[in-house]
Parts: structure tokens; C-alpha cells; sequence
């Protein structure tokens, strides 16, 4: 039987003893210099990060408990290439298997290694529809070419491949264009997100953030070409994740979702596994999807209430809030401005690494 949540809404039913999918940022490292870069990445930290041995052996552990999605992304996790398909190599025949990349360091050769160990898919992320639109977003000249023949190097493989888009302020007039490159280059399916108020897009927030008029009006005008399929996570698919994610930062800390990583911190992994951190208290809250208002046509869609829990903290400092990317629940939230607190924290920084 169903308990209802403050403010009437149905608590989530489905009560996991583990998550379904995990996702391991493997790095908080990176080529680029992506103004909207969640993980805020630099090579300050690397040497406190997880050594690869420590990564398979981690996976072993989460697929002896029933894990059977995982995600890998960074940073850029082909900064660290070795580990990476080393890890893929471990992981794939026992588990689906994705990655999450800027596209840019993947070679025909590595591509056919990764379709050789089983990756099950990948996933690009593109700025914009031009060179100049995705080289201004990443700092990075040349690096909208490279990551489109990183797209097509994995096509060619015959890995399935992803086109990711962060909608802001650069990219917003040039959807249909966006649309007609990824149809281009072969792309069936292509993501548009949402921006999050974490790392190093805090501080360009001004630059690149846009109204939830603004979003929801490109949204309503996009018109995907034939054979590609459209993935967004805005009304009526906000959903709150929660309750089957789980994600590890570089330095072995569960975080529970990577948009969370500024936020949470359910505990270190690397001595007893994943398993003993899914039963943190605040886990188990934001799992529940104890939300002051949920959106019943996102809940209906996506078997859970109240929408992303990150965003909902970041504007108001309540676990409990409505999302407010979603338009139902918005209340009147100017989402080009980030509350005062939030500009005042900085991202957390790693434990020493264990020896």
C-alpha cells in the first residue's frame, strides 16, 4: 500500500535493496575547457583518484549485487584510455555497459576495441550544431570537428551512439540544425538537457542560462527529421532517478547521482562497496520521493514524484521542493538567477587516496 508524502503525493512504490544502474565518473579530468564543465575539472586532483584496479574490482562487487546498468563518464573518461578499456573490457559481457565522452580522443582504432569488448553503447556530447557554437562552448578549438569524426568512428564500429546537447543561450536558435547534423552523420537518437547549477556552469551561469519560457518554447518548435528519435528531460518526462540510480565520484565517494555530486555525500565505497551507502539516511529520503508537489503527468510517465531532486535543492535549499524545470511546478522561479548560497559553495574535495 501507498503513503502519501507531504502535501498529499503518493511516496514512490518501488523500494529497492539495490540500485539498477550505477554510474562511475571515473575522472575529474579533461581535454576541453567547457564553460558548463559539471565536474569543474583539472588535473589538481588526479593522483587522489580511483586507480583502475580499484574501479574492476568495484564492478565485481556491484555485479554480484545485482547491478545490471552501468554507466561510465567523467571528466572525460578517455583521458585515463587504459584504465577505461581495461574497465570495459571487464564489464561489458556481464553487464550493459555505456559511455558518456566529448567525442574527441575516440579513433577508428579505439572504437573497434570498444565494439570488440562489448560496449553496449555511447554516448557524444556536442555543443552546437557549428564548429563555432561547440568550440566557444568547450574552450577548445578544433574540438567540434574532432568529436564529430569521434561520432563516426563509433557508427562505423556499429556501436549505438547518442548526440547530447546542453541547451543554454549559444545553442538555443539552432535545434533544427542540431537535428539535421546528427542526421547527417547517422545519429538516431539525440538528447537535449537541461543545464545544472554545479561546477564550473555556476560561474558562467549569467552567460548561458535561459528562462523556462525560453526552454519550453524551443522545445514546443523543435521538430526531429524522420528516423531520429528526440530524448528531453522536461515536462511530462521530469523524472526523479533516485530511486534506482547510483554514482561514485573519482575519488570512491557515492554521490547517488552525478548532478548531485556537489551536494551529497553518502560515504566512501572502496572498503565494503556500494550496498552499505544505499542505506544513507538522505538516500533513502530522496528515493522515497517525499515531495511537497509532485507533477502527475511526469509521475505517470516516469514511476516517480517530484522531478530532479538537484535542481530542486539548488534553487531553494529544500530536498522536499518541486523541481522548478518543470513547468507545472515552477511557481514563478526565475531560472537565469542562482540563489546567493548556492554561488558561495564550492565543489567537495577528495578524501586522500587510500594506500
Amino acid at each position: 500500500m501507498s503513503h502519501n508524502a507531504p502535501g498529499g503525493v503518493p511516496e514512490n512504490p518501488y523500494h529497492l535493496e539495490r540500485p539498477l544502474k550505477v554510474t562511475l565518473s571515473c575522472t575529474q579530468t579533461c581535454n576541453l575547457d567547457c564553460k558548463h564543465c559539471y565536474a569543474d575539472c583539472s588535473e589538481q586532483h588526479a593522483a587522489a583518484e580511483m586507480r583502475g584496479e580499484e574501479w574492476r574490482a568495484l564492478a565485481d562487487g556491484l555485479i554480484e549485487d545485482g547491478v545490471i546498468s552501468l554507466f561510465i563518464e567523467g571528466g572525460e573518461p578517455f583521458q585515463r584510455s587504459e584504465d577505461l578499456l581495461a574497465l570495459v573490457r571487464h564489464c561489458a559481457p556481464r553487464m550493459m555497459t555505456r559511455i558518456r565522452t566529448n567525442g574527441t580522443l575516440v579513433t577508428p582504432a579505439v572504437a573497434h576495441e570498444l565494439k570488440a569488448s562489448g560496449l553496449g553503447g555511447c554516448l557524444v556530447d556536442i555543443m552546437g550544431a557549428s564548429a563555432g557554437t561547440h568550440d566557444r562552448m568547450t574552450g577548445t578549438p578544433g574540438s567540434f570537428e574532432a568529436a564529430c569524426a569521434g561520432v563516426s568512428a563509433l557508427l562505423a564500429a556499429g556501436i549505438p551512439t547518442e548526440m547530447l546537447l546542453i541547451l543554454n543561450r549559444h545553442n538555443v536558435g539552432e535545434l533544427d540544425d542540431y537535428m539535421a547534423l546528427a542526421q547527417r552523420l547517422g545519429v538516431r537518437k539525440v538528447g537535449i538537457l537541461r543545464l545544472y547549477p554545479i561546477g564550473r556552469a555556476k560561474r558562467h551561469w549569467d552567460e548561458l542560462a535561459l528562462s523556462m519560457e525560453e526552454m519550453t518554447a524551443a522545445l514546443s518548435a523543435l521538430r526531429p527529421p524522420p528516423g531520429i528519435k528526440l530524448m528531453q528531460s522536461w515536462h511530462p518526462n521530469d523524472g526523479n532517478c533516485c530511486w534506482q540510480m547510483a554514482a561514485i565520484d573519482p575519488f570512491g565517494r557515492s554521490i547517488g547521482c552525478s548532478y548531485l555530486r556537489e551536494f551529497v555525500d553518502y560515504g566512501d565505497v572502496r572498503d565494503a562497496g556500494l550496498l552499505p551507502t544505499w542505506d544513507h539516511p538522505l538516500y533513502r529520503t530522496l528515493r522515497a520521493g517525499k515531495v511537497e508537489r509532485s507533477c502527475g503527468s511526469c509521475a505517470s510517465s516516469q514511476g516517480s514524484h517530484g522531478g530532479c531532486r538537484s535542481t530542486a535543492y539548488a534553487f531553494t535549499g529544500r530536498w522536499a521542493a518541486p523541481d522548478p524545470f518543470d513547468a507545472t511546478l515552477n511557481d514563478g522561479v526565475d531560472l537565469r538567477v542562482l540563489p546567493d548560497w548556492l554561488l558561495q559553495t564550492g565543489p567537495r574535495r577528495p578524501r586522500p587516496s587510500h594506500t
